[in-house]
């Protein structure tokens, strides 16, 4: 076998390893991924029940419904479709109908989105009072960043939602 013939040999094993490697590690992580899909994205696929997603959308005004054991069902739309849900727990502090949402669940055979967590976003636009000011100070502060009263303020466009979890706690913080 010539010099050649035996790197090549070397870079095609590492390649099949590296491949072998790859496709065993999606194959593991297939049953953990949760995708996103909004109602209309729902009414479209045809999701069949049981099947674990996360819903996105807005809470629809005049949905919200309590019930008796932290028992709540609300709709969640997204400009063209609406579907139900029902959640049994505490709901973060930021829900409230208006306000965007992510719940993570599965459809039942009824068409109701049975959620076991929900978590609340903020406005996208949302600055805290302390970096207002300090904008304000460098003469950075444009009026398109307040709101209608000065306790909204606002902050600038590509600025990133937070979100929080059903136990008020900051999404991706310790516990």
């Amino acid at each position: 076998m010539t010099r050649k013939q035996r790197r090549m040999t070397i870079i095609g094993g590492s390649l099949a390893v590296l491949a072998l490697a790859a496709a065993l590690v999606l194959n593991a992580l297939r049953d953990s991924i949760v995708f996103f899909s909004t109602p209309t994205m729902v009414a479209e696929k045809h999701v069949e029940p049981g099947k674990r997603f996360r819903l996105g959308g807005l809470v629809q005004p005049g949905s919200l419904q309590r019930g008796d054991n932290l028992a709540v069902t609300f709709e969640v739309a997204d400009g063209s479709a609406k579907l139900p849900v029902a959640y049994k727990g505490i709901l973060p502090d930021l829900f409230r109908e208006g306000q965007g949402v992510v719940a993570e669940g599965a459809l039942d055979a009824n068409g109701v989105f049975k959620a076991d967590t929900v978590l609340a976003k903020h406005d996208e636009t949302y600055m805290p009072k302390e970096v207002a000011d300090a904008l304000k100070k460098q003469g950075h502060w444009k009026d398109d960043y307040g709101g209608k009263a000065s306790d909204s303020i606002k902050a600038p466009e590509g600025a990133k939602p937070a979100a929080t979890t059903a136990q008020g706690n900051p999404q991706g913080a310790m516990r």
